[in-house]
C-alpha cells in the first residue's frame, strides 16, 4: 500500500468512527475513560517497556538531555495520565448543549446546540502523555482522533493507545474501534498526504515550537488552530503596588520559564522605573535571569544597580519579538499606558499580558485595548492553562483570532448545529 493509500485508509476509518463516536451516551463515554484509566496503570510495565526503546533511539538520534526527559514515561507519569483521564471523565458533557433557543412568529422553534468536530487531527512533538491527554478530551467531545507524535516517541504513543482502545471496547464494546488512531509511519510526507484529504479530516491541532507550527499550516489544506510562539508581557504601571508588581514579574519569568506562558518582556512605567528597575533586576540576578534592556532601562541599571552578579545587554528589536523559554528577559522603559499597548500589540504574538496597577481607569483600557487570547489585570502570565481556569485537560491554547481563543479544553473541541422544530411551517 502507498503513503497516499495509506493516510487514506486512516482518514476514513477515523471518519466512519466519528459518525459512531457521535452517537454514544455520555455513561459510555465516560465509562470508556475510566477503563482506560485503569488499563494504563495496570500495564504500566508494558508502557515503560516501550518506551525504553523509545528512549534509547533518542538518544542515538543526539536528543538534548531536556528532550529526553520529556519523553521519558515512569510510574508517576503513567499514574499522572490515568488520573487526568479519570478527570476528563468527571467532566460535565460538551455535546448536547443548548447555546441558543428562540420561537419566531410563525411558531418555528430553533435551538443552537454544541455537535462534535468530527475527526481531529493532533500533531505534537516528544511527550508521550500528550498522546493520552489529547484522544480523551477528543473522546468525551465525540470526536475521533488521528495522533502524530514525534518518531522518537513511536513505540510509546502506539502503546498507550492500543491500550486506551482495547480497555475502552471491553468496558463499552459499542467504542468505535479506529476512534483513537496513531499515524504508523514517522515519513514525514505523510502529515502532508493527511492534511491534503479535506473531505475526511475536520480539523488539524499541531502542538510543538514555532518551526513545527509553521511547517503544518503552510502545508494542510484543513483548517489547523495554531499557537505560534509566547511572547507575553508584564506592564508596570505608574500606579502599581511595587510589591505586588515584584511577585508578580517573578512568578511570570521564572517560575517556569520553558513554558508558553512564561513572561519574555517587562515594561515599566518612566514615573517608577528608577525605583521599580533596580529592586526587580536584584532578584532576577538572584535567580541567575539574563537581563535585555533598551537604552533607558540600562541607563536606570548602570547608575543604580550595585551587584556584581547581575547579566546585562543592550536589546535589539529583534529580542522584544523573541520568545526565549529560558532565563532571559527583556527590559523597556515606556511612557505610560498607551506606550505599553503598542508595543504589546506590536511586538507580542497575542497570547497572555498583565497589566500591574491600582488605576482601574487604565486596567480597562489595557484590557481592552490589548489584543491578546488572555488578558490579566494583577495577575501572573502564568495561569493561561486549561487546568488553572478550571477546565480539565487542555488540548492546547490558540491564539487564533476565529474560532477557539485561549486555552482549549473540552468546549473548545465542539462545533455546533441549527436543528429547527416546526408544525408545518411554510416560507412565503
Amino acid at each position: 500500500m502507498s503513503l497516499t493509500d495509506q493516510m487514506i485508509e486512516l482518514a476514513k476509518q477515523a471518519k466512519s468512527a466519528s459518525r459512531d463516536l457521535a452517537r454514544l451516551a455520555t455513561a459510555d463515554k465516560n465509562a470508556c475513560l475510566v477503563a482506560m484509566a485503569d488499563a494504563l496503570e495496570q500495564n504500566t510495565a508494558a508502557l515503560k517497556q516501550a518506551n525504553a526503546v523509545d528512549v534509547q533511539t533518542a538518544a542515538g538520534m543526539g536528543l538534548t538531555s531536556a528532550m529526553l526527559e520529556r519523553l521519558k514515561l515512569d510510574e508517576k507519569r503513567i499514574s499522572q495520565m490515568a488520573k487526568g483521564l479519570r478527570e476528563v471523565a468527571a467532566l460535565p458533557d460538551p455535546v448536547g448543549r443548548i447555546l441558543d433557543e428562540r420561537t419566531r412568529p410563525n411558531g418555528l422553534k430553533l435551538q443552537k446546540i454544541t455537535t462534535p468536530i468530527g475527526v481531529i487531527v493532533i500533531i505534537y512533538e516528544s511527550r508521550p502523555n500528550v498522546t493520552a491527554d489529547a484522544a480523551a478530551l477528543c473522546l468525551k467531545s465525540g470526536n475521533a482522533t488521528i495522533l502524530r507524535g514525534g518518531k522518537e516517541a513511536l513505540n510509546s504513543n502506539q502503546a498507550i493507545a492500543r491500550i486506551m482502545v482495547e480497555a475502552g471496547r471491553k468496558a463499552v464494546p459499542s467504542l468505535p474501534e479506529k476512534a483513537i488512531q496513531v499515524v504508523p509511519t514517522t515519513n514525514r510526507e505523510a502529515i502532508k498526504e493527511l492534511l491534503s484529504l479535506t473531505q475526511y479530516i475536520d480539523l488539524c491541532m499541531p502542538r510543538g515550537g514555532e518551526e513545527l507550527i509553521r511547517a503544518v499550516a503552510e502545508c494542510s489544506k484543513v483548517p489547523v488552530i495554531k499557537h505560534y510562539k509566547g511572547v507575553c508581557h508584564v506592564y508596570v504601571d505608574a500606579d502599581a503596588d511595587l510589591k505586588m508588581a515584584e511577585e508578580i514579574a517573578m512568578n511570570a519569568k521564572v517560575q517556569r520559564p520553558a513554558v508558553c506562558n512564561a513572561m519574555e518582556t517587562l515594561l515599566v512605567d518612566q514615573a517608577i522605573a528608577p525605583q521599580f528597575l533596580p529592586v526587580i533586576a536584584e532578584k532576577l540576578a538572584q535567580k541567575n535571569v539574563e537581563l535585555r534592556a533598551d537604552d533607558r532601562s540600562r541607563t536606570i541599571l548602570d547608575s543604580k544597580l550595585k551587584t556584581q552578579n547581575l547579566k546585562l545587554k543592550t536589546a535589539t528589536d529583534q529580542d522584544f519579538y523573541t520568545e526565549y523559554n529560558d532565563y532571559i528577559l527583556n527590559l523597556r522603559v515606556v511612557e505610560g499606558v498607551r506606550q505599553a499597548i503598542d508595543h504589546i500589540n506590536h511586538y507580542g504574538s497575542a497570547h497572555s499580558d498583565s497589566i500591574v496597577t491600582r488605576n482601574e481607569s487604565r486596567a480597562k483600557q489595557f484590557l481592552s485595548e490589548v489584543d491578546s487570547a488572555t488578558v490579566y489585570w494583577n495577575a501572573s502570565t502564568r495561569f493561561t492553562d486549561g487546568g488553572e481556569f478550571g477546565m480539565g485537560a487542555e488540548i492546547g491554547i490558540s491564539t487564533d483570532k476565529i474560532g477557539a481563543r485561549g486555552p482549549m479544553g473540552l468546549e473548545e473541541l465542539t462545533s455546533y448545529k441549527w436543528i429547527g422544530v416546526g408544525n408545518g411551517q411554510v416560507r412565503t
